[in-house]
């Protein structure tokens, strides 16, 4: 038997997507864009107490060196030798926020994901200190004042953990996002690891000025963070260091990116006015503005798109950020038990092919875009006994896509130019029946690459045209076409504007249910609420009505 020959493919670029609910790493090839291999890895989400979320900056790391082995591995069973990997991109999660401690390389604490809302009473005792007429924070850096956002986050650990408190007395405490965590650790961690984040994760930390690309004093001051424990800025395309262990050991890691920004480059979203819309955990829908910072006047965040390499110009964009998107699916399978997997969300619904009435605002961390209203809480409503489990899956898709009617809305008039077309992007959009609804719902058509994979391979795109890779030209006549599957309207626009109007009447409902803000404190008296701070509004029985959701007849 002929011994079987390694496979020639040009050179390949591997990305790490760190996201809120997996890690995952994908080999892709240069020239074709072609996805070659991966692997993926669930992350445990914590939830101590009401409110709050974390996640295990230790298992974080790990899940990464197990998905690039694994993804070794399954190269060398397609005869494809791992030399040929010539750089390493990293996306990730944003605004999640690590401290470590640099002597040891430990965490001083579990990373604060951007969910979390613990931080509420934090903001509004520091929005008093905002003059009204000059919020220089939004002015700086683009942002509300939010518990989305890094700084406050990091403010929290600083008032209420001892040894973060201690580290930075002493010297030894690191911040950084998630980026920020995995490239110090993958370049040596305690033995020379590089410190740095980029332009665009640096942008949602609430401390960065997007004008002048740099750590801004002032809002430093302002959120009382010391300086020195922040990462270096650098550009999002560029070599940051070398992997110092595992399979890839000596390999460059030369891209960085967050999640959005990653999915935005992917989608070759590079020209002024392209947009794309992300569902994952979240959603989020982006719209590149080019040079120009612009600011919304309908809920819309202004943050930095990307910036290719250090001494190339800047990008910005406007988002429409949604908290819950594929979460809502995950809540249905752990929380309710009403699915086992993600999948069968896509088959209740194709059972009922209508929510019959029944709405469902999934608020479960508060509204973020257009409303900003940390006072909103979850909830279902239009139920009857006729409800069940189907039409409360179908409930859950459509509100992933009324949220993002809300944010394309907010998007439209802050542009000026309606979107003719929708680009959409990852792991939801595999499910036929929501990318259907998403079309009917906006009443313009809904376009996705049938390579999904577009955040990873926004990673592998920056970190292959990085100045010393140059594997990857981002130039226009040199990108792969991409194919794409494409969802039309099939609902007649009266019947689109009657189902979004009813949905407003529900997000309407859902606000003001949490009347004290101090999820600090921990006391489940603050929240009148079922876990995770859900209501039913209902005209039944609540008996009754648990019966039908779990579909007892």
């Amino acid at each position: 038997m002929a011994a079987s020959k390694t496979a020639v493919l040009g050179p390949l670029v591997g990305a790490v997507d760190q996201g809120t609910s997996s890690t995952r790493f994908l080999v892709f090839n240069s020239r074709t864009a072609e996805l070659l291999s991966h692997h993926q890895v669930e992350i445990k989400q914590e939830f101590p107490r009401e409110g709050w979320v974390e996640q295990d900056p230790k298992e974080i790391l790990h899940s990464v060196y197990e998905c690039i082995e694994k993804t070794c591995e399954k190269l060398g069973q397609l005869n494809v030798g791992i030399s040929n990997i010539k750089a390493i991109g990293v996306s990730n999660q944003r605004e999640t926020t690590v401290v470590w401690d640099k002597i040891t390389g430990e965490p001083l604490y579990n990373a604060v994901v951007w969910l979390d809302l613990r931080t509420q009473s934090t903001v509004e005792s520091l929005s008093k200190r905002i003059p009204g007429n000059n919020n220089f924070v939004k002015s700086k850096t683009g942002l509300p004042l939010s518990t989305y956002f890094s700084a406050v986050k990091l403010r929290w650990l600083l008032d209420n953990v001892r040894k973060v408190q201690k580290a930075v007395e002493e010297k030894r405490a690191l911040f950084g996002t998630i980026d920020s965590w995995l490239i110090w650790s993958l370049t040596g961690g305690v033995n020379g690891g590089v410190h740095c984040t980029d332009v665009t994760n640096a942008s949602r930390t609430m401390l960065f000025n997007i004008h002048s690309l740099e750590w801004d004093k002032q809002l430093c001051e302002f959120f009382g963070i010391p300086m020195e424990i922040l990462p270096h800025v650098r550009s999002s395309s560029e070599i940051y260091g070398l992997m110092k262990a595992g399979a890839l050991e000596g390999v460059p890691i030369s891209g960085c990116l967050g999640d959005q920004s990653a999915a935005l480059v992917g989608q070759m979203c590079f020209q002024i006015g392209q947009a794309k819309n992300t569902y994952g955990t979240g959603c989020f829908l982006l719209c590149n503005t080019g040079h120009k910072c612009v600011f919304s006047d309908h809920g819309l965040l202004t943050t930095v798109a990307y910036k290719l390499g250090r001494d190339k110009p800047v990008y910005y964009a406007l988002e429409g950020s949604v908290a819950i998107a594929g979460a809502v699916i995950r809540w249905l399978r752990d929380n309710l038990g009403i699915i086992k997997t993600s999948e069968e969300t896509e088959k209740l619904a194709k059972e009922v092919g209508t929510s019959y009435g029944c709405y469902f605002v999934p608020a479960f961390s508060g509204l973020y875009a257009p409303y900003w209203e940390p006072s909103a809480r979850g909830i279902i409503c239009g139920l009857t006994q006729f409800t069940n489990k189907c039409h409360i899956a179908f409930a859950a898709l459509e509100a992933v896509c009324f949220q993002t009617r809300e944010i394309l809305d907010a998007m439209n008039r802050d542009c000026g130019i309606p979107l003719s077309h929708l680009q959409v992007d990852g792991g939801m959009t595999s499910n036929k029946i929501l990318m259907q609804l998403q079309a009917d719902i906006l009443y313009i058509p809904v376009v996705k690459p049938l390579m999904p994979e577009t955040t990873a391979l926004g990673a592998a795109m920056v970190a292959g045209a990085a100045e010393g890779v140059d594997v990857w030209s981002l130039e226009p006549e040199d990108l792969s076409a991409v194919t794409m599957e494409r969802f039309e309207p099939q609902i007649n626009a009266e019947e689109s504007e009657i189902r979004y109007s009813t949905w407003k009447k529900a997000v309407m409902k859902s606000m003001g249910w949490v009347t004290t803000q101090s999820p600090e404190s921990g006391d489940p008296s603050v929240f009148c609420s079922l876990p995770l701070g859900f209501f039913i509004v209902s005209s039944m029985a609540m008996l009754i009505g648990a019966r039908y959701i779990s579909g007892i007849p």
